[in-house]
């Protein structure tokens, strides 16, 4: 039997288009397949803010930020505390990544007319010591154009190789099973799915109007996590984060299912790490939602106090920008799945940003005027969207209808679960540590080191104030719940990107890439991550993937 291409990758995001951009480099033929629209092409590397991982580069450099491989490296085994065995492959994935990223991955993107906006975030903080989790410098670049931008010159690598004869595109085509031939896993049947016209992200039809079998040399998984199957979260929810929340609103779109994790293992693929997972506990419900239970993530700065559903402070360090899933691991424990930022109007206009490129149209449209008019603004259009409608914001004048407002949002008014004099006396107490530069509130003091930083002073961490100072008001109220967003436990795969099996041998012809991959080795960031360095993970993966797919067909 013919072979219908040399390689067949699952899965058209980011990872699936720099694995297939690189196999159109080395002159092979791919047939691409996916099951959403054509239109929804780059998957949810479209819909992200474009954050990226680099270490040393020009743009830390300029705002002096002194940053080194070692101390990345360091960061980055901090971060992950790699402690099972199964943690080879992806201790060896890390090593491999944080030398990407302190190396060619800026030149190879640059290269390829992706530019990065010039100031450095710095986000998952941590708060620990020098050894324990967190970057120890901004190192978060926000991609100029966000996903879309980086998605770009991955779309027209593909493309061009459509136009030369060696990419066929077969949107609507979901995998159901992957077969052997002689030992080698080369055939990939599944479902054609009815034309679809829903708009990206939006639910598309899955009405069944066809089956199809292809047959290559080689198959490359690159068809995402778990994070729009809230059941499949549930069920490899972590006893070390207790118990999975009753609400959770979803950061991906419910097609962002792992049923194709579960395919590749039937076929003999390990997959390991299955309870390491990264979902975001500063959630808000969008007002204008694309897809079901959509939700966006706050990127906050350190200064809206964060209180558990009772009102109480949060424990230290778990300031805004800190330490996500220790937060999330002390929120699951409160016996509540939600929590509350308590801040004003001067913070959130310049404190609030919100994840994905739809919330960030300047920065998505490259608009250097829309960025000057953001920076200028008392709060960014986004936001004040948010505010207005948004269904977990409160915002009231004065801080007893403000915890009227949230007690009636969360259905409490009769028993309220915040006390009223109790917020105002945690609110006054911290409120007199701004009084002078000297302070045992540990938050304070990290709103003071931040601002030591040119990015974070000049965009991102507003002076310190009173919360209570009406000047700077009103006040705001903001309900965040837990987004689920990343599968961080994967396929296991060797440096090659090489699916292993349960012994640890490859399995005959097939590779994965990306979120599959847990971004490679089946799982490269162990417990925790360093934001920014999700998508640099689909592209390191998806490029070595190709790679080595490319070297190993005839």
């Amino acid at each position: 039997m013919a072979y219908d291409a040399d390689v067949i990758v699952i899965g058209a995001g980011l990872a699936g288009l720099a694995a297939t951009a690189e196999l159109v480099d080395a002159g092979r033929r791919v047939v691409l397949v996916d099951q959403e629209p054509e239109h929804s092409i780059g998957g949810q590397a479209h819909w992200s803010f474009g954050g990226l991982f680099f270490v040393d580069s020009p743009e830390q450099r300029r705002l002096r930020i002194k940053d080194s491989h070692a101390l990345a490296l360091q960061d980055w085994m901090g971060t992950a505390a790699f402690d099972r065995p199964e943690d080879h492959w992806p201790r060896k994935w890390a090593e491999a990544y944080v030398d990407f990223a302190a190396g060619e991955k800026r030149s190879w993107l640059h290269g390829q007319g992706v530019r990065f906006f010039p100031v450095v975030g710095w986000a998952e903080r941590g708060g620990y010591d020098a050894q324990g989790h967190g970057n120890s410098v901004p190192r978060f670049h926000i991609t100029w154009g966000t996903g879309p931008g980086l998605l770009a010159p991955f779309v027209r690598r593909v493309r061009e190789g459509v136009a030369r004869g060696l990419v066929e595109l077969r949107f609507r085509h979901r995998v159901t099973g992957l077969g052997r031939s002689a030992g080698t896993v080369d055939t990939v049947t599944g479902e054609i799915l009815e034309p679809s016209d829903a708009e990206r992200g939006r639910a598309s039809s899955r009405e069944v109007t066809g089956t199809f079998e292809l047959r290559a040399q080689a198959v490359i998984v690159t068809s995402g996590g778990i994070g729009g199957n809230h059941d499949l979260v549930r069920a490899n929810w972590p006893e070390r984060l207790g118990a999975p929340p009753e609400k959770m609103i979803s950061g991906v779109p419910a097609h962002v299912d792992g049923k194709m994790l579960g395919i590749t293992e039937a076929a003999g693929a390990h997959l390991i790490n299955r309870d390491r997972m990264w979902h975001y506990t500063e959630g808000i419900e969008n007002w204008n939602p694309i897809w079901e239970r959509h939700g966006i993530r706050i990127l906050p700065g350190p200064s809206s106090l964060w209180l558990d559903a009772h009102g109480d402070r949060l424990p230290v360090p778990l300031f805004p920008g800190f330490d996500t899933l220790g937060t999330l691991e002390h929120i699951m424990r409160t016996g509540y799945d939600h929590t509350w930022f308590v801040l004003n109007q001067r913070i959130i206009g310049k404190e609030f940003t919100l994840s994905g490129s739809e919330q960030n149209p300047d920065l998505t449209g490259k608009s250097v005027r829309g960025v000057i008019d953001r920076a200028r603004a008392d709060v960014p259009g986004p936001v004040k969207a948010f505010m207005d409608h948004g269904v977990d914001f409160v915002v009231e004048k004065d801080l007893g209808a403000l915890v009227r407002g949230m007690n009636a949002l969360t259905g409490h008014s009769a028993d309220p679960l915040i006390d009223e004099a109790a917020l105002r006396r945690t609110l006054a107490a911290r409120d007199r540590e701004i009084a002078n530069p000297f302070t045992k509130d540990l938050q304070v003091t990290a709103i003071r080191g931040a601002r030591k930083f040119l990015g974070d002073r000049l965009i991102r961490a507003v002076a310190p104030h009173r919360l209570l100072d009406p000047k700077a008001g009103p006040l705001i109220a903001v309900r965040l719940n837990i987004l689920t967003r990343k599968t961080l436990g994967g396929l296991e795969t060797d440096l090659s990107s090489r699916v292993l099996t349960e012994g640890g041998a490859p399995l005959p012809g097939v590779y994965a890439a990306g979120e599959a991959a847990g971004f490679g080795g089946g799982g490269v960031h162990g417990y925790r991550s360093l934001e920014g360095t999700f998508l640099g993970g689909c592209l390191f993966s998806g490029r070595a993937a190709g790679r080595a797919a490319a070297r190993d067909v005839s």
